[in-house]
């Protein structure tokens, strides 16, 4: 039967093949295994067999494109060997190796890492938690009432429909629930990226960067959290630098204050940053309420705490020059190529 004769041409011509490279073995592949192979029409033709040799024919078929599939297999193994082995000859082991290009390190990053490693050195624990949190822990646990401002659409996102979940607006939420899990003495800080709805500028933008500490024990006084604070503004900004407290108001704490570094304003540079005074405000803080130490399980009775808040984006602004806050979300090349040699 013509069938089967050519069957057995085709076999031959398989047995004959003999490709050389690569590219020869994908004439192969197509002549023999490709979307418009001379084997497909074979299988049209079973209709035309007779019965009593269909079988016989499947299994020629069957043969045909199992040899036509093993060959290649085998062929491909040898010939990719043959090229990797001629690559791998031409290569000249000589030759200087590549220049490998180096990432760099964020502002944001390098400032807040110096933070942490100035906490450390007193004790302080880094504590983190989920951008994504619920209003008791964001709000309601930090003695923030129903109906303070900081609760207003305007300045939280929210989740898209719902009233309880939203983008944390402060690290504050990991305070709460360290404090609801952990009895006193508790010494940590919580750094992390926060959220607030704000129109984008030059100075402000709807995301940013803080590092909040916690201290809670028996005895803390308003005078353990000055000294605190008066060593991180000298680690950070100089041995000989002087802070100021300034009163201020926050729902968590209270009393609250405003802490000002003195920059002076010999140059034109400090004169811009602290607005001709001097001064330029870092962080605040303040003695941690006793409704949020009631309110997270802890007796306000036994204990007592501070807390505090830093902006790393300021101070990043402030330690290297940059006046343009968008400047460090915008991932310009350019831009952050300046602290590759930033240790």
């Amino acid at each position: 039967m013509e069938a089967f004769k050519t069957i057995e041409k085709i076999l031959g011509e398989i047995d004959a093949e003999a490709p050389q490279d690569l590219a020869q073995l994908e004439t192969y592949r197509i002549r023999y295994l490709g979307t418009k192979n001379i084997i497909k029409p074979l299988f049209a033709e079973m209709r035309s067999v007779p019965n009593d040799q269909k079988k016989a024919y499947g299994l020629a078929l069957n043969k045909l494109k199992t040899k036509a599939e093993d060959k290649f297999q085998i062929l491909k193994g040898q010939l990719q060997d043959q090229a990797d082995q001629s690559a791998s000859s031409a290569r000249d082991l000589s030759l200087p190796a590549g220049i490998q290009n180096k990432g760099s390190r964020h502002p944001i990053s390098i400032v807040m890492d110096r933070m942490i490693d100035i906490f450390d050195k007193i004790g302080f624990v880094v504590a983190e938690e989920r951008e994504i949190e619920d209003d008791w822990h964001n709000f309601t646990a930090m003695n923030t009432p129903a109906d303070h401002p900081a609760r207003d659409m305007q300045d939280t996102f929210y989740l898209k429909n719902s009233t309880t979940e939203l983008l944390r607006t402060h690290t504050s939420s990991v305070q709460a629930r360290v404090m609801m899990t952990q009895q006193p003495p508790i010494r940590i800080i919580a750094p992390g990226r926060v959220y607030r709805n704000e129109t984008i500028s030059a100075r402000s933008h709807c995301q940013f960067h803080q590092i909040e500490g916690l201290y809670v024990d028996e005895h803390v006084s308003f005078a353990d959290m000055k000294q605190t604070l008066l060593y991180f503004a000298r680690e950070m900004y100089g041995p000989k630098t002087n802070i100021r407290l300034r009163p201020s108001y926050f729902p968590f704490t209270e009393p609250s204050a405003e802490m000002d570094v003195w920059l002076g304003t010999d140059t034109e540079t400090t004169k811009k940053l602290t607005k001709g005074t001097g001064w330029l405000e870092v962080l605040g803080c303040g003695m941690v309420d006793p409704n949020v130490l009631t309110n997270c399980n802890i007796d306000p009775e036994k204990y007592t705490g501070f807390a505090f808040g830093i902006g790393i984006e300021r101070s990043a602004m402030q330690k290297y020059g940059i006046s343009d806050i968008r400047l460090l979300f915008e991932n310009d090349v350019r831009f952050l190529r300046q602290f590759s040699t930033v240790i």
